[in-house]
């Protein structure tokens, strides 16, 4: 067993795979907890499959999640709506899905968005100025829906090799971060990234496809993709021609 660890400014993260937690009253997948957090102690985190993930009023507590939710990107979900909503965007030149256009914009919106599953927000501003930290060095990605030259939605998330980790959503108008989401799944597919982190399981994250895994496999799937050489960011929505012939 292992006591869960307070980090110290040069502390390494305890390694999720042999992590046991003992004391009961804590909750499963919590391994460590800080009272700050940058872009390279991040860095340091995602190598492991660890995340952040806490409140405002709370230290920052970091988690391995057991099981893992993940999303196959070739195993993306497309409803018939949503697939007639994708048509629409493909033959429409004023939707456009742009990338890393407006990170922080992204990342303020899935603050501020309401959730069904979830009770306020965990994107903090500490949490964005580490995230936008982790965009200036080229790991941190949006992908954004836009529609007549307004942000409608979109998604964020970490690219460490061929490692995707999706963060969060947001939608302002019907299925805008949908399409974002199946624009990004064609994307990864093209690139050979095979499977995005969704970390935590929920309804909604199931309904799109993603299903549970074990930690051990998630971890080895980790090991064996975060070195990979990392894909260029620089595309847009014909990539949604994996849906429909364009």
């Amino acid at each position: 067993m292992t006591a869960i660890q307070w980090l110290q400014t040069n502390s390494p993260f305890p390694s999720p795979r042999h992590f046991e937690q003992d004391d009961p009253e804590l909750p499963d997948g919590l391994i460590a907890v800080s009272d700050s957090i940058d872009e390279y102690r991040l860095i340091a985190a995602y190598r492991l499959g660890i995340f952040p993930w806490y409140n405002k009023d709370q230290p920052v507590l970091w988690w391995c999640t057991s099981p893992r939710m993940v999303l196959e990107t070739a195993k993306i979900k497309i409803s018939r709506s949503l697939h007639k909503k994708i048509k629409q965007v493909q033959m429409n030149p004023q939707w456009e899905i742009r990338i890393d256009t407006s990170f922080q914009r992204v990342m303020e919106s899935c603050a501020t968005s309401n959730r069904k599953e979830q009770d306020g927000t965990w994107i903090t501003a500490e949490i964005i100025d580490s995230y936008v930290q982790l965009h200036h060095l080229g790991l941190a990605h949006s992908v954004e829906t836009w529609y007549q030259n307004e942000l409608v939605g979109g998604l964020y998330g970490i690219n460490l090799g061929k490692m995707m980790y999706g963060e969060s959503m947001f939608t302002h108008v019907t299925d805008a971060s949908k399409i974002a989401l199946a624009a990004l799944c064609a994307w990864c597919v093209e690139v050979d990234i095979q499977r995005i982190d969704c970390q935590q399981e929920t309804s909604h994250l199931g309904s799109l496809g993603a299903e549970p895994i074990s930690k051990n496999e998630f971890l080895d799937w980790v090991e064996s993709h975060i070195d990979l050489p990392a894909p260029s960011w620089n595309w847009n929505k014909s990539v949604l021609c994996a849906y429909n012939q364009c």
